[in-house]
């Protein structure tokens, strides 16, 4: 199919569907991923939403791009929610508040759950960095353990989170146990 041209006549028409195909398409992903999680595959997200594979290549060349623009803003919130606790005036306060907060989130989102946890994906990467430097800025304070770092992190928040997903556990109450859990496991 050519681009349409200024002078094309169906230009806004092939435009229009263009846009809806898409909103198809991160609808379709969106019900999928909630359903299934992230191991579900372009192919079924283009059956699903009723368009042909490379209408989905076309806006999302890899699968990461298509689940990143699933959990763009929630990924957004999380980044500036992380930024502000990194801001904050008492970095050990913030953590403690930030930690149960993040788990919070994603005990209600399992997509963010799930694209969080696949750490490899650039917007998670960057938001455990920044949760890095916020234990890093929280350490001063002497209430966590001193060789507590980055790595750490990823396993612990990561961890947890993994096998709160992996045994299909929803109850907010047992996602704030594990904040809890974590935010100890840190102490000196």
């Amino acid at each position: 199919m050519t681009p349409p041209t200024p002078s094309d006549p169906d230009a806004p028409h092939r435009r229009l569907d263009a846009r809806r195909n898409q909103e198809r398409v991160i609808a379709a992903a969106r019900e999928l991923f909630a359903e299934q999680g992230l191991q579900v595959t372009v192919p079924q997200v283009a059956d699903r939403a009723g368009v042909g594979r490379a209408t989905v290549y076309r806006s999302y060349p890899s699968k990461e791009d298509l689940i990143v623009a699933v959990v763009q803003q929630q990924f957004q919130e999380l980044e500036q929610r992380t930024r502000a606790a990194l801001d904050g005036a008492d970095a050990y306060r913030e953590w403690c508040s930030f930690v149960p907060d993040l788990f919070g989130r994603l005990a209600r989102d399992r997509v963010l759950a799930d694209a969080f946890f696949e750490g490899r994906l650039v917007p998670a990467a960057r938001i455990l960095g920044l949760i890095g430097q916020l234990v890093a800025a929280a350490r001063s304070s002497g209430k966590i353990r001193p060789d507590a770092g980055e790595l750490d992190i990823r396993v612990l928040l990561c961890g947890a989170v993994r096998q709160l997903i992996v045994l299909d556990e929803r109850d907010p109450a047992v996602w704030r146990r594990y904040a809890d859990l974590v935010l100890n496991a840190l102490r000196p």
